[in-house]
């Protein structure tokens, strides 16, 4: 399947809608069961914010043609580009599909990254397929999965990528958590990692776009999935966001717009000139609702702001409005906050200045435009984190 702006076969942009009869231009959306087995006291389990220590990040390497097709060369570089640099701050685990891509990822990835063939992967989206983990505040360690259907089943709805291309990753998040030697159980909530965002203090956040949607949990209630979401994060209060859909196979992931820096800050990128005026809107949107929230603490938020690239100079003009320019798709680590840059020099600077300012961490800036731009994600996409305990 062709993207709609690229002349190659297969390749799916999780950004990038192809244009299709009846999708409509976006709209922007205005006790818990646990489902599995449990330790006991769940109630005193978090997952942390990521801000917290880790103990190492999680990848995945990318070696399905099925999915990427001439695009996956490309792919894989920037995942091996991004893991060698992971692996300066803390230890990075690379899962690669059996033992061939495993030593393709090897090679690629050099001795500082430890790849392991023993996990199947179908992609490289582990922010969205692998394992949430908590801690108890006791030394405990556990994991919970959020039953990936490749974004609601948009993989195939849009690109008409199968819907077997991505069977192991709807297995990822148990079957890394058994390599790891944690327990685990399954939501009862469909959804995707990218698509929440956590301060490991009591609050949450998401786009209604994503959770409260049918590709993913018809028949469910806002209030049933926040009830289920909060008892897995260990939180007691959800704010909801607007959300875009029809543009975008993730449905408005909040991980592109807006992330928590720790418990009560959050930052909010401003869309810069080259994103198109949807995008614009909900990230306005996005703000507004949370300046005037408080968490679960009673704090009123403090929120910050970026703004986007105006520019895109290494990307052709026909393929710039659906080029992922977020700058809050980062990845933190112990010792630095890895982003992108997109060669708007002024913009790239200021973002870098800020983003260093908010968490007092060293920013590493990386061109990161193939996973950003024929990818439609970023270094948050691609990584999970492991907590110590």
């Amino acid at each position: 399947m062709k993207t709609e702006h690229e002349d190659v076969t297969p390749g799916i942009s999780r950004r990038t809608l192809l244009t299709r009869a009846g999708v409509a231009a976006a709209a922007l959306a205005a006790g818990p069961v646990l489902g599995g087995t449990q330790p006991a006291h769940a109630a005193s389990w978090r997952v942390p914010g990521e801000e917290a220590s880790h103990k190492r990040t999680w990848m995945a390497w990318p070696s399905s043609s099925t999915i990427w097709g001439s695009l996956l060369p490309a792919i894989q570089a920037d995942i091996a580009k991004l893991a060698k640099e992971v692996a300066k701050y803390e230890p990075v685990v690379m899962c690669a599909d059996g033992s061939t891509a495993a030593s393709q990822a090897t090679n690629a990835c050099g001795s500082t990254v430890t790849v392991i063939g023993s996990v199947p992967v179908s992609d490289c989206w582990m922010r969205d397929t692998g394992p949430l983990f908590r801690v108890d505040g006791a030394g405990g360690l556990d994991a919970f999965g959020l039953n990936f259907n490749a974004w609601g089943e948009n993989a195939t709805s849009f690109y008409g990528i199968p819907a077997s291309a991505y069977d192991k990753d709807r297995a990822v998040a148990q079957n890394l958590a058994a390599y790891a030697g944690v327990p685990f159980a399954q939501a009862a909530v469909v959804g995707e990692g990218g698509g929440i965002e956590y301060d490991g203090d009591g609050t949450l956040m998401a786009t209604e776009s994503c959770w409260v949607n049918g590709n993913r949990n018809p028949g469910k209630s806002r209030s049933q999935i926040e009830a289920e979401l909060l008892s897995r994060f260990g939180a007691s209060k959800m704010i909801w966001l607007p959300g875009v859909t029809g543009y975008d196979v993730t449905d408005g992931h909040i991980d592109g717009t807006a992330r928590y820096i720790g418990p009560g800050v959050v930052m909010v990128q401003l869309a810069g000139a080259v994103r198109p005026d949807v995008w614009t809107r909900n990230a306005q949107a996005i703000h507004d609702v949370l300046v005037n929230s408080t968490d679960a603490r009673g704090r009123r938020l403090e929120v910050l702001t970026i703004e986007g690239p105006d520019t895109l100079p290494r990307i052709p003009a026909g393929r710039q409005k659906d080029f992922l320019s977020s700058y809050m798709n980062w990845t933190v680590t112990n010792q630095a906050v890895i982003t992108t840059q997109f060669g708007d020099t002024a913009k790239d600077a200021a973002a870098k200045t800020a983003i260093a300012a908010a968490y007092g961490r060293t920013v590493v800036q990386l061109n990161l435009d193939n996973l950003y731009g024929n990818g439609g994600g970023g270094a948050h996409c691609v990584t999970m984190q492991e907590p110590n305990r």
